[in-house]
């Protein structure tokens, strides 16, 4: 049994939060209102984004799992870490390759593409 003053035991309100469940529709989740919704593009295809998603949170949504193939051998790449480390996830957005969609804001009329290698062709480089 740990004690009220051990460092590793959560607070109790914390518990008590963790123990009430999922939030029980998305105006719980922001504050009250409801999230906006708008439309980006990804290779040719409309999709749904919310306000506040990452362009991976968008595509994941959508059921797109893999949008980069590596330049060697052409493997089907998406998500892996999720924060930015790994650049296992990243898209053409634009025009501007090389960006990472797990860290990438989504925003209304975004046209996204799958990036093949580096990305450099699509800017000629």
């Amino acid at each position: 049994m740990t004690s009220p003053a051990d460092p590793d035991r959560p607070p109790r309100r914390l518990v008590r939060r963790l123990l009430r469940g999922p939030a029980r529709s998305p105006r719980d989740l922001v504050g009250g209102a409801p999230r906006a919704t708008y439309a980006l593009r990804f290779d040719g295809r409309e999709l749904p984004a919310r306000a506040g998603q990452s362009i991976a949170a968008a595509l994941w949504g959508a059921g797109i799992l893999a949008w980069r193939t590596t330049r060697d051998n052409g493997a089907p790449r998406g998500v892996f870490c999720g924060i930015g480390s790994c650049h296992d996830c990243l898209v053409t957005v634009n025009d501007r390759p090389n960006l990472r969609a797990c860290l990438t804001p989504a925003r209304p009329g975004d046209t996204v593409t799958t990036q093949e290698g580096t990305g450099r062709a699509e800017l000629g480089v």
